[in-house]
């Protein structure tokens, strides 16, 4: 009889216990759930334009490269786990890329591409023209294959025959941009140990990261900096740049700094010891 009694009691209390187990994990894990399912709700809300061509790829009109397998087929964007403003495949000196969907991301990063300048440029040269409108139909119709990439009708003048600069000439190849030619961008100097985005949003403006290989040049520091210490070639995300007179000796004081590692420029980059020169617009 004891024993009957003692097993009624333990499937009571089980009873009892089951319930207020799953009532502590709902209370541990149910406002993480909701959370998340708010934040993917309100990307999902919001329809995406997508490149759309792709049999493997996609790209979205946020920068995000994915598979087209992840796609949201009822918004079109692409999860936000994927990768955004991505330059896979790309020489940012000719903003040329090997493949078509980094291209269209790689260009709407707003350090590759000026808004005001790309919604304002004509889709053919002809007067009657009409304008992209948008930096995503700037970026999908730049980066599609175009007479300018190809050479003897058949052949494309380079591995990297997607780009988005507005500056083709005849081969294909991307013109180089002249410094002095920089109408389209403002050259400031940063103040000591500062990045060149906190130096461009101090003047209301945005870090071009690709003209920063436009001022990667002796001769450009040279006409912006006073280079006393010589122009050296050098490794750093900070640079082109001068260092300060202060500098430690081993540091070059007064000397101007430029990076021999392209992958290295970056409008974030700063150092105690280095005044940056910014293209910003």
């Amino acid at each position: 009889m004891s024993d009957l009694l003692d097993a009624r009691s333990r499937r009571a209390k089980s009873t009892f216990l089951y319930p207020l187990l799953l009532l502590l994990l709902l209370a541990c894990y149910f406002p993480s759930i909701i959370s998340r399912a708010l934040v993917e709700g309100d990307r999902y809300s919001k329809s995406c334009k997508n490149t759309i061509q792709g049999r493997h790829l996609l790209a979205d009109d946020q920068g995000y490269v994915c598979g087209v397998l992840s796609i949201n087929p009822l918004s079109g964007c692409c999860p936000q786990t994927s990768e955004r403003f991505s330059c896979q495949g790309c020489n940012l000196s000719s903003q040329c890329c090997d493949s078509y969907e980094f291209c269209v991301s790689c260009c709407l990063n707003p350090s590759q591409t000026v808004k005001q300048l790309a919604v304002k440029m004509k889709v053919a040269k002809h007067a009657t023209a009409g304008t992209y409108g948008s930096v995503f139909n700037y970026c999908t119709g730049r980066c599609r294959h175009n007479s300018a990439s190809v050479v003897h009708e058949n052949a494309y003048a380079s591995e990297m025959h997607h780009c988005f600069s507005s500056q083709l000439n005849s081969s294909g190849l991307v013109m180089p941009h002249s410094e002095v030619e920089s109408s389209d961008i403002s050259i400031i100097i940063a103040r000591k140990g500062e990045s060149c985005t906190s130096a461009c949003r101090s003047k209301g403006q945005t870090c071009i990261l690709r003209r920063l290989l436009d001022l990667n040049k002796c001769e450009v520091l040279q006409k912006y900096l006073s280079c006393k210490g010589a122009c050296v070639g050098s490794i750093g995300s900070d640079q082109p740049a001068e260092v300060i007179d202060s500098a430690p000796r081993h540091l070059h004081p007064g000397a101007c700094l430029f990076t021999t590692k392209w992958a290295f420029l970056s409008c974030d980059g700063s150092h105690p010891y280095t005044r940056r020169l910014c293209p910003c617009a």
